[in-house]
C-alpha cells in the first residue's frame, strides 16, 4: 500500500497540472515514503493531458473520470484507484515549495498525530506569498453568511464583513497549528481510517461545500480536523463563481455560482437543525 495518494482532479487544465506535478516530483525526490501521484480527468482528454503525462512523466497514474462528474465523485475516483495510508485531495493551481519536503513532513505530522483525520496547510498567494484563508468555522452565522461572501458583498457591507470575517477565522494567529471546523478542499489530507469509518466525498455535491460537508461527517464521527501551519503550499485560488458581481446578475450569468448555491442549498438542508461548531 502507498504511504499517500495524491490527486489531481483535471478539467481543461493540463499546463496546471503539469507543473503542479513537477512541483511535487521535485519535492519528493531522494525521499523515503512510498507516493503516488494520481491525476483524475474529468475532461476525457480533451486537453490531451493523458499524452503529455504518458510523455512527460510516465509515473503519473492517468485514470478516466467518465465525463465531468464534479470535484468530489472526481477525487474519489482517484483516491479510490490506488489504496493509500493517506489521501490527499489537491487543486491542479497548486505548488510546493521548492526544499520543503512537504509530503513527508505531511505523512510525518499524520503519523505522529493518528487521532487527526485530516489536515489542511497553510495556503499562500503565488504572487506575495501572503496569507489565503484556507481554514473555516460552520456555525449556523458563518455558514449562514457564505453565499453572500462568495459575491464579494463583505466589501460592500459591514454587516456582511462581521460574519465573514468570522466565517474566515480572521481573528486567530495563522502560524499556529490547532483544530479547526473545516479546511479547504484545495489542499486536504485525510488518512485511510476516516474513510473506511465515514466514507468519501458526498457526491450529492458536484462542485464547493462538500469539503465542508466531509468534515462535519468527521467531527460527527470523532475525528478532528486540523490546520497545519507551517506545511505551506502555494495557490493562484481563482474564484470563478465570484467573477460576476451582485447577487441576481451573478445567479444568472454565471453557472459556477448557481452550482454553488445550489451545493450550499444542500448543505443547509442536509443539516438542518445542527449548526453548532467543534473546534474554536
Amino acid at each position: 500500500m502507498k504511504d499517500i495518494n495524491i490527486v489531481f482532479v483535471n478539467y481543461l487544465m493540463k499546463d496546471d497540472i503539469l507543473n503542479a506535478v513537477s512541483s511535487i516530483l521535485k519535492d519528493i525526490a531522494g525521499a523515503s515514503c512510498d507516493v503516488q501521484i494520481t491525476v483524475a480527468d474529468n475532461s476525457e482528454n480533451k486537453d490531451g493531458i493523458k499524452e503529455e503525462l504518458a510523455t512527460k512523466f510516465p509515473q503519473i497514474k492517468y485514470v478516466n473520470s467518465g465525463g465531468n462528474v464534479g470535484f468530489g465523485k472526481g477525487n474519489v475516483v482517484g483516491f479510490k484507484d490506488t489504496p493509500a495510508r493517506y489521501y490527499f485531495a489537491l487543486n491542479p493551481d497548486t505548488v510546493i515549495p521548492e526544499n520543503s519536503q512537504t509530503i513527508e513532513r505531511i505523512i510525518k505530522f499524520m503519523d505522529a498525530n493518528p487521532k487527526v483525520g485530516c489536515i489542511g496547510p497553510k495556503m499562500v498567494n503565488v504572487e506575495d506569498n501572503s496569507l489565503q484563508h484556507s481554514c473555516y468555522r460552520f456555525d449556523l452565522p458563518s455558514i449562514l453568511i457564505k453565499p453572500l461572501k462568495q459575491m464579494n458583498f463583505d466589501r460592500k457591507y459591514e454587516w456582511v464583513k462581521k460574519h465573514a470575517d468570522r466565517l474566515l477565522m480572521k481573528d486567530f494567529d495563522h502560524n499556529e497549528t490547532m483544530p479547526v471546523d473545516w479546511v479547504l478542499g484545495a489542499a486536504m489530507v485525510v488518512r485511510k481510517e476516516v474513510t473506511d469509518a465515514i466514507g468519501w466525498f458526498d457526491e450529492r455535491y458536484f462542485m464547493y461545500m462538500e469539503d465542508c460537508d466531509w468534515c462535519r461527517v468527521m467531527w460527527e464521527n470523532g475525528w478532528p480536523v486540523y490546520y497545519v501551519h507551517d506545511i505551506v503550499i502555494t495557490h493562484k485560488h481563482e474564484r470563478a463563481s465570484a467573477k460576476v458581481p451582485g447577487v441576481f446578475k451573478a445567479f444568472i450569468k454565471n453557472k459556477l455560482a448557481r452550482i454553488h448555491f445550489y451545493s450550499w442549498l444542500k448543505y443547509m438542508w442536509k443539516w438542518r437543525g445542527n449548526h453548532k461548531y467543534y473546534a474554536y
